[in-house]
């Protein structure tokens, strides 16, 4: 079996953010790390966040640094990963590119204990470079440039101490005396010596400078002094005449300013009002902000309160640090402030946002300073504050995040053509159902209802040189209808047009005259208002029309082309006759090139299924250049040209050249290439696309060319950074469309769909999925789908959380208190007047108050995804909390289908596992599965981590015990159990008589229920001990797996062994055999093995494509999706792992790891080949791309193709 893995969805959540001019002008961009993608984004004028540039790395970024050489203008990227390397990357703004500048190897690739890449820090004059490691290494380059003013980079200097454990490393700014770089260290050696264990007591971390003398070339301990055992990061502090130099020690609930030579500076962190005592306050992130005058920095706490820290110096000298309450915000893991006053959140979990500066904290607010220090005997003077709704800062954007993907399953629901994907993310009050269609997401701008079933709908412009449309032109059965597009849009009737007929065309033609093409013939309005009207001859209608600016081909009943010219006057004029052997199905005619008079190429479709290419040039007017036979009668034509491009936005070079899509009749778009030259056709793709003929139409989006196909669903296609998508749009059925230009929509598109008038933008050019959120109230676990009544059942739980009740009562509890005035900030006066609509303390913003970490929240949700409500919420008391969830259907059909919860008691994972009790809960579905009712609950002797359906009974995994349980009336009774499972049972799954059991940490066991022992066997299990994080049956023999390491293989039972097990009457086979190593009789056979690189927290079986083959679709904690196809054909395999056979060696990753070892990263690689390395052959230079084609014996085109073919049988 052979898999070809391609990701659907990258991944969302970041592991890191840094900001700069990456492109050297003076805009200010943001590259951030998403674990295994870099990307570089960039919010554009209206605040929106667009992403530039998106690369698969093959590797796992692990820290990310930018710095740049003194004078220069442009920005270096380095990168930290786990290659073993460290690689200097610039941002090539023409081709669109990240350039690798430098990579120097300096160990062993994987994220190892003393292999540098964990840290990365920088001279501030961008003169060095400091890669740590979490222990022992720390390695210093030198940054210069050479004569030519290129980037240089020395060997490496070793500043290394064994014994120590770093915590965070930064540069301190001294201006151009020699780089110093500043490490938080903590010695263990004596700890390791030490068995009394006083050692560890008295262990003490140190604050340590190290110098690099760039005259010796050479890095020394020059300074180092002790510091707070709950220090955890350091910032730098603006110095060389910018500020007093220095760090900032961010530690447990203080902010201390240290330097050498001086005096600490502490002050204490402001808590929250509500924190229990013995929570500390911790600083996850930072940023700071350095204008000419001043600086400020901002920190961020665990609870996602910011403060913003300001120092008052004199001469260097510190002589008071204070730390003000800014706002809050969702808890990230990087803050970035970029020059134009917008701040950057990546969020820890749930969506990213984009804030754009109210104000920079000027206004007095709750504030602590080391000059107010108050020293009691319990230790220093907490200061307290109450967070409140954003004040200095607004949100203007956010990008949609999907980590960490929890649970997910693929079902159709809402009966629509595709399934849906349905995801639980997030965590907390942050957590969501989010429900993913495949295609783009459109924003709805007007409806308005038209007073007959219209037919067709154009948009018109007055001019050439108008920016806007001036006109919606809609027809109907028997009338047009003409809406002047002004302040509103309303009905005109001095347009010239004839609104007593259906229209076929309108367009403008010439400079300024409109053209209206009707059955009866063409109406030619100057803008003068001059009306020409040429009649057709005899009784014959009009019955298709293809035109561009200059040119007009009709056809009319009966086969009779006729084509007419824009002369030097403006005038339209007849030009040539041509009959065809049959009636004409459709036509179109190509745009007209740049500096030319006229457009070459004729496009006609023919009811005996053929396209033939015609000639409008003089010298051979009317010929026929070629013919394509196509599958059935194509029902709409359009050419579509694409303009040539170097590099550029899109990032690919290409020529110019020129495509002929065509809608067949049976619902498939044909596309092929017409050579610019001769006219001959070449490299037809065809594509399904829905139950009805595609219409086609040409729109612009971002300034290019791009089509729409109106199928049985409207699709997209366009050009994205180099390739050609085509994508569904998430909306109704279309009749007509064209694109549509105002000034307050500058594009968007207008189309008819019954007696309707819509017209909408479309959003977000190349994501595969746009998602509906549903949020929801605390971590969710699990979910089961009702697929006969379409709702969902969800079991969300969270750990060291207040329920519903006591969160009300606290919050009110706040309030009354901020009434008394201890806590002047206005929210109680605004609460007063009305004039706050939404919760000042929402909870999604906040977070929720902290609790001890022994109290556990849970609630059972019933969900109606169509409606997006929730028809049953129950809270589970007294510290329950929620871990599995299934529908059983027992023997006993008195309630039909059930639902079984497992849950745990007061869990506790620290200082040791334990729990006081574990249930599994049986509920009734009541009023049509919309409400739940307890039958009972039974007390078990663990936590049931799984549970599942099997032969009219329940299976349970509790611990490590599997038991089969039926039902009582005042509880579950036990039937059968065994008790051989190693560790933990973490997931059942059946089929007939077997039961696949996966183990929390020894993969899967295949065992037997024999009815008439009534006894389980295991009579299989795996040889490699595997973490299992997700697992999904595939058919009898097969499961499929993934570890917590990232890996995704599939286990089989070998044909013989299953055989031998079926048809064994006694059972001696499983009963009697010995197993090997305390293991089971057989063992189960790895077929295919690929490190995915992001930990998969689920597995799923479906298909994506109406009528399209299944595939496994997996979910990852970093918020990506994607699939693993199986191949059909030998020859396949065998194009495709040659295609990244030569794509390992042409093209190796971008910051130094090897795509083969990264793949292999635990086990060797098996039967996987990677499609994301493959679909990385469209962004190689032109001549690379042909190299590569000409080993595999193919054309660059060819490759296209199949890469294309194969993404289109998964999305």
């Amino acid at each position: 079996m052979y898999l070809y893995s391609l990701t659907l969805q990258r991944a969302t959540g970041i592991v890191c953010a840094i900001n700069g001019n990456f492109s050297g002008g003076k805009t200010q961009e943001i590259v951030v790390a998403r674990g295994k993608v870099l990307d570089l984004i960039r919010p554009d004028d209206n605040g929106k966040i667009q992403t530039l540039l998106s690369v698969e790395i093959f590797g796992a970024i692990r820290s990310l640094a930018q710095f740049r050489l003194t004078g220069s203008q442009k920005d270096y990227i380095v990168v930290g990963s786990d290659s073993g390397r460290i690689v200097i990357l610039e941002y090539n703004k023409e081709k669109n590119v990240f350039d690798k500048i430098h990579q120097e190897t300096f160990g062993k690739s994987g994220c190892r204990r003393i292999v540098p890449g964990q840290y990365l820090a920088i001279d501030p004059k961008g003169r060095a470079v400091m890669v740590g490691a979490c222990e022992k290494q720390k390695l210093v380059y030198v940054l210069n440039r050479d004569t030519a003013a290129r980037l240089t980079i020395s060997s490496p200097l070793e500043a290394h101490k064994s014994h120590t454990i770093v915590y965070s490393i930064c540069g301190v700014d001294c201006g151009f005396d020699n780089p110093i770089f500043a490490a938080i260290e903590l010695d263990y050696s004596e700890v390791d010596q030490d068995s009394s264990g006083n050692a560890q007591r008295e262990a003490q971390k140190h604050l340590t400078f190290y110098e690099l003398d760039l005259g010796l070339n050479h890095v020394s301990r020059k300074w180092s002094d002790q510091v707070d055992n709950g220090a955890n990061l350091l910032v730098t502090v603006p110095g060389g005449g910018d500020g007093p130099s220095g760090v900032l020690v961010c530690a447990e609930n203080f902010v201390i300013y240290k330097n050498q030579g001086q005096a600490d500076v502490r002050a204490v962190i402001p808590r929250r009002v509500d924190l229990p005592a013995e929570r500390g306050v911790l600083i996850v992130s930072a940023a700071t902000h350095k204008q000419k005058s001043m600086f400020f920095f901002l920190l961020q706490t665990e609870y996602g309160d910011i403060f913003k820290v300001t120092l008052e110096h004199n001469n260097d000298i510190v002589s008071e640090l204070k730390i003000k309450y800014f706002d809050t915000i969702p808890v990230t893991t990087s803050i970035c402030v970029l020059k134009s006053g917008f701040l950057f959140a990546a969020s820890e979990f749930g969506n990213h946002s984009l804030y754009q500066f109210q104000a920079i904290g000027e206004d007095p607010d709750v504030e602590s300073s080391s000059a107010s220090l108050m020293e009691t005997e319990e230790g220093f003077q907490p200061v307290y504050f109450q967070p409140r709704k954003l004040k200095n800062l607004v949100r203007i954007d956010q990008v949609e995040s999907l980590m960490p993907i929890m649970d997910m399953k693929v079902s159709n629901l809402f009966e629509e053509e595709t399934s849906q994907i349905y995801t639980l993310c997030g965590r907390g009050p942050r957590s969501s159902l989010r429900i993913l269609r495949p295609g783009l997401a459109i924003s709805e701008m007007a409806v308005s209802e038209l007073p007959g079933v219209p037919s067709a709908v154009w948009t018109v412009k007055k001019s050439v040189s108008d920016e806007f449309d001036a006109y919606i032109v809609v027809s109907f059965a028997n009338a047009t209808l003409v809406l002047s597009i002004g302040e509103t849009v309303e009905e005109v009737n001095d347009s010239g047009f004839l609104d007593t007929t259906p229209s076929l065309a309108v367009s403008l033609i010439g400079d300024d005259s409109l053209m209206q093409v009707h059955p009866n013939g063409i109406r030619h309005i100057r803008e003068d208002g001059r009306i020409n009207e040429w009649k057709t001859p005899g009784k014959r209608n009009i019955v298709k029309v293809g035109s561009n600016r200059l040119q007009v081909v009709i056809a009319l009943s009966g086969g009779e082309l006729i084509y007419f010219e824009v002369d030097m006057t403006g005038q339209l004029m007849e030009v040539e006759k041509h009959e065809m052997s049959g009636d004409i199905a459709c036509l179109d005619i190509a745009p007209v090139p740049e500096g030319r008079q006229r457009s070459r190429f004729l496009a006609v479709g023919s009811y005996d299924n053929t396209i033939r290419i015609l000639s409008l040039d003089p010298d051979d007017c009317m010929q026929i250049l070629s013919v394509q036979s196509v599958s059935s009668i194509p029902e709409s034509l359009l050419f579509l040209e694409v303009q040539a491009s170097v590099g550029g936005e899109d990032g690919a070079d290409h020529p110019a050249s020129l495509f002929l899509n065509a809608g067949l009749q049976t619902g498939i778009l044909f596309r092929t290439v017409v050579d610019m030259v001769t006219g001959q056709l070449s490299d037809s793709r065809s594509r399904f696309l829905g139950l009805r003929a595609p219409k086609l139409f040409s729109i612009n989006i971002r300034g290019k060319h791009a089509m729409l196909c109106l199928s049985s669903r409207p699709w997209l296609g366009y050009i994205h950074q180099g390739h050609f998508l085509l994508t569904p749009l998430s909306y109704e059925t279309l009749e007509y469309a064209a694109s549509f230009s105002s000034d307050q929509c500058a594009e968007g598109v207008v189309a008819v769909a019954g007696s309707a008038l819509r017209v909408f933008t479309i959003e977000r050019l190349g994501e595969t999925f746009n998602e509906t959120v549903i949020p929801l109230r605390y971590t969710p676990r699990k979910f089961v789908v009702q697929v006969k009544r379409k709702l969902l059942v969800i079991i969300e739980s969270d750990q060291g959380a207040f329920t519903a009740e006591e969160r009300e009562a606290g919050k009110k509890e706040c309030f009354e208190a901020a009434e008394l005035g201890e806590n002047r900030n206005g929210n109680v006066e605004q609460m007063e007047n009305g004039d706050n609509e939404e919760d000042p303390l929402s909870d999604e913003h906040f977070g929720y108050p902290k609790a001890e970490s022994d109290k556990w929240v849970s609630c059972i949700r019933v969900l109606d995804p169509k409606t997006a409500t929730t028809t049953c919420l129950m809270e589970l008391l007294d510290n329950e909390a929620a871990f599995s969830v299934c529908t059983v259907n027992f023997h006993d059909k008195e309630y039909g289908t059930l639902l079984a919860v497992g849950t745990a008691k007061g869990l506790q994972f620290w200082p040791k596992k334990s729990i006081t009790a574990g249930y599994i809960h049986i509920y009734r579905f009541l009023d049509d599965g919309k409400s739940l009712e307890l039958l009972h609950k039974t007390q078990v002797d663990g936590v049931p981590l799984a549970l599942c359906q099997f032969q009219g009974r329940l299976l349970a995994g509790i611990g490590s015990v599997l038991r089969l349980y039926d039902l009582g009336k005042k509880r579950l009774l036990r039937k059968c159990e065994n008790k051989l499972f190693p560790n933990n049972i973490i997931s059942i799954q059946t089929y007939r008589d077997r039961i696949y059991v996966g183990d929390i940490q020894e993969s899967f066991h295949y065992c037997k229920y024999r009815r008439d022992e009534n006894q389980l066997y295991i009579f299989a299990d795996d040889c490699v001990p595997r973490w299992l994080t997700a697992s999904f049956h595939i058919d009898f023999d097969t499961m499929a797996g993934a570890d917590k390491f990232g890996n995704v293989y599939f286990v089989r039972l070998p044909q013989d062994v299953s055989d031998e097990i079926e048809e064994d009457p006694t059972g001696g086979r499983i009963k009697w055999e010995q197993g090997k190593l305390n293991g089971a009789p057989n063992k189960v056979e790895e077929i295919v093995q690929f490190h995915v690189g992001d930990v998969v927290s689920c597995l799923q079986k479906a298909s994506l494509i109406p009528g399209g083959g299944e595939c496994i679709i997996y979910g990852t904690v970093m918020g990506s999706l994607g699939a693993l196809l199986a191949f059909t054909s030998r020859d396949d395999v065998d194009f495709f792992s040659h295609l990244e056979m030569y794509m390992r060696q042409e093209h190796p990753p971008l910051c130094g790891r090897d795509h083969m070892a990264y793949r292999s990263a635990y086990f060797p690689v098996k039967d996987v080949i990677d499609g994301d390395l493959c679909e990385q052959y469209p962004t190689l230079p032109m001549d690379l791309q042909r190299k590569i084609a000409d080993e595999l014996d193919r054309t660059p085109g060819e490759i296209l193709k199949k890469l294309e073919e194969i993404r289109n049988k998964i999305i």
